[in-house]
């Protein structure tokens, strides 16, 4: 698959992935908006820039492996996917209906390029750490990533897994946790506070990278760090902007959980559409 170098090509990419999402949910009436919308660079960049991978072959044995520990943002993992080739992107507006591979949550051996089913929080991150330790024992060259949420770091499996990477010196394993601040039932510094959360990583032997999630530049200088660190794994901590591209629905824990109604969608629509003029024009 021929990469996408440009930082301006990959933010036209990033907005036609946040205009995918919209319809998805829209077509759907059911699913999650604000974590998809805020984390669209991140997938932008990783699946066109960062994964090395081959939508023609998605079981090739070298490839790079993602797991996606928050599996209810998967309709950004779903465009993602379908824009880099590994399914039509027409399959896109039968997300979470009867009988459709493109479930609210990932399910793994549904759908090419999906590598982990999601649900449970806390799996996801658990599953990479595996990973992990399965490509040092045999010496594969490949890099493991895995996206995940902060409100999971409310939870204790995500520290056990935390603790057996930085024990092992997965030096091949990059998480990104997507610090947007918010949770269904509001921000998580108000429901159980995470911080001082980059200090809890490096006690755990991880690098820690904090990067805005949404400035394509130091998301792809972060990932480039992590790739060269040696001798324990790296946590990138990107601070994101939940509902990234749509006005009223940025910052709003409220869209955390819920899709636009029909008329929202246009209007979300329309001001992506204007924003990717503008991307093209700049």
């Amino acid at each position: 698959m021929a990469r996408i170098s440009g930082i301006k090509e990959l933010y036209l990419k990033s907005n036609e992935l946040r205009q995918d999402v919209i319809r998805m949910l829209d077509s759907a009436k059911s699913g999650h908006t604000a974590g998809p919308l805020g984390m669209a660079d991140i997938f932008a960049a990783l699946y066109f820039n960062i994964l090395n991978h081959d939508p023609k072959q998605p079981n090739w044995g070298k490839r790079d492996l993602f797991y996606l520990s928050n599996g209810h943002i998967c309709p950004i993992w779903y465009a993602a996917l379908a824009h880099a080739g590994y399914f039509p992107r027409s399959e896109l507006l039968t997300f979470r209906k009867i009988n459709s591979r493109l479930q609210g949550h990932p399910h793994r051996g549904e759908l090419p390029g999906v590598e982990n089913s999601g649900g449970p929080l806390s799996q996801g991150i658990s599953i990479a750490v595996g990973a992990a330790i399965a490509a040092k024992m045999d010496k594969l060259s490949r890099t493991i990533y895995v996206g995940m949420s902060d409100g999971e770091c409310e939870e204790g499996q995500t520290w056990e897994a935390f603790m057996m990477a930085g024990n092992r010196k997965l030096d091949n394993l990059i998480a990104v946790q997507d610090r947007n601040n918010i949770q269904i039932d509001g921000f998580t510094s108000d429901i159980m506070s995470i911080e001082p959360f980059e200090q809890k990583m490096q006690s755990f032997n991880w690098n820690t990278i904090v990067i805005d999630g949404n400035n394509m530049a130091e998301v792809l200088k972060a990932f480039g760090e992590a790739k060269r660190t040696k001798g324990r794994p790296t946590m990138i901590i990107a601070k994101t902007i939940p509902g990234k591209g749509v006005s009223f629905m940025e910052n709003d824990y409220k869209w955390h959980g819920k899709p636009p109604k029909h008329e929202e969608a246009e209007k979300a629509l329309k001001e992506l559409e204007a924003e990717k003029e503008r991307i093209r024009t700049s």
